[in-house]
């Protein structure tokens, strides 16, 4: 045999190492996305209850949501005509106007704990004593 021959041999067994590596390369390629599709599998079986399950809770949760909007679209129809017919009878009457400017002007002044002024909502400062002043005074700011 001479020189070349042996280099052939040589270049061959290169080649066929070579040729090994690649085909494990591919087979433990192939076992890896075997792995990742059965692992797929798995968690869309794990994962498709959960989503119909979380799609039930959500239709379930909708339907008190549904009922808490109408009644509160009730209750505003509702505010918007008792405004109304209220805005409209004080339009109408200035008798009653007057008698509602009077009333809450007592009320907000019994509420304050003194007596009407004159001045818009302030109590009379003379009105209350050290004695009965209480911790809690309305008229400071925290």
């Amino acid at each position: 045999m001479s020189a070349g021959g042996i280099a052939a041999i040589i270049a061959a067994s290169g080649l066929l190492v070579i040729a090994f590596a690649i085909a494990y390369a591919v087979v433990r390629l192939g076992r890896a996305i075997d792995e990742v599709g059965a692992s797929v599998k798995a968690i869309t079986a794990d994962t498709t209850p959960l989503l119909e399950e979380a799609t039930t809770t959500v239709r379930l949760v909708n339907g008190p949501l549904q009922s808490v909007n109408n009644i509160t679209k009730a209750a505003e129809d509702l505010t918007t005509k008792v405004t109304g017919a209220a805005s409209d009878f004080l339009d109408k009457n200035a008798v009653a106007l007057k008698l509602l400017g009077t009333v809450v002007s007592a009320a907000t002044s019994k509420r304050r704990g003194g007596k009407p002024s004159g001045k818009k909502g302030k109590a009379n400062s003379t009105s209350r004593t050290k004695s009965k002043r209480s911790t809690y005074d309305e008229d400071e700011e925290f």
